[in-house]
């Protein structure tokens, strides 16, 4: 039986698994749920994972949700997955686990909250405040200064490695949530961390051509999104 994954591809968190999962030939079955309909919710759905997110696997009886334990999960369970991903000495395992456990507390609150709370002011039945989105913004721009000169200054990739691991692919798909953004706001964030673009670029090669195949369905909402706002802000000129 294939391994179930249960994803949204507008998650960050579910493309980082759907991308692993096909980098390194897992035989598995894509389940879409639809968080804008609130699938999510559904009783079916809860009965795999009770918090109600994406993603989640089914691996025959057995249910896992939470990004992170996921692919610690794949890479343990699954034979063929590279070393690299997820080494068997234990040091390099612990530095991989330092660092997603840093990112669901400092760069994915700056990048999610940035992104949620930009994105949802062109939404007339919400509110944006600015506060909020300068709280984001700083915890954001911190995040990428401690990536650009702390995890990636000895090393191609995060801790010192020449090869990405889980948890490249985990931040870099964090990341590219802010192609949401105008473009311009994104150029403007992105473009002082030199290393921090180069490595985006190093891991979207290392896992070609699967990372802009997952990623089309963010690009499609990316133009959507972006017409819209510059209509919006013509709209405001005339």
């Amino acid at each position: 039986m294939a391994l179930k994954v249960y994803a949204d591809r507008m998650s960050q968190p579910s493309r980082a698994v759907l991308i692993f999962c096909k980098i390194n030939g897992i035989d598995f079955e894509e389940i879409r749920v639809d968080v804008l309909k609130n699938q999510q919710f559904s009783p079916e759905y809860k009965a795999i994972n009770p918090m109600h997110q994406v993603p989640a696997i089914v691996d025959g009886r057995f249910k896992l949700f939470e990004s992170h334990a996921i692919l610690i999960y794949i890479c343990s369970a699954f034979p063929g997955v590279a070393s690299h991903w997820y080494p068997g000495d234990l040091s390099k395992r612990a530095k991989i686990h330092s660092v997603l456990d840093w990112h669901h507390s400092n760069l994915r609150r700056g990048s999610a909250g940035l992104v949620f709370n930009t994105i949802l002011a062109h939404n007339d039945s919400h509110h944006a405040y600015p506060q909020v989105v300068n709280q984001a913004e700083g915890i954001l721009k911190k995040s990428l200064n401690t990536l650009e000169t702390f995890w990636l200054k000895d090393g191609r990739f995060l801790v010192g490695s020449s090869q990405p691991s889980i948890a490249d692919i985990s931040l870099v798909c964090e990341i590219m949530q802010l192609q949401l953004l105008s473009e311009k706001e994104c150029e403007r964030i992105l473009s002082p961390f030199k290393k921090v673009v180069e490595w985006i670029e190093d891991t979207k090669k290392a896992t070609a051509p699967h990372f802009d195949e997952v990623h089309e369905f963010l690009f499609k909402a990316q133009k959507r999104i972006r017409t819209e706002s510059g209509k919006d802000e013509l709209k405001s000129k005339l």
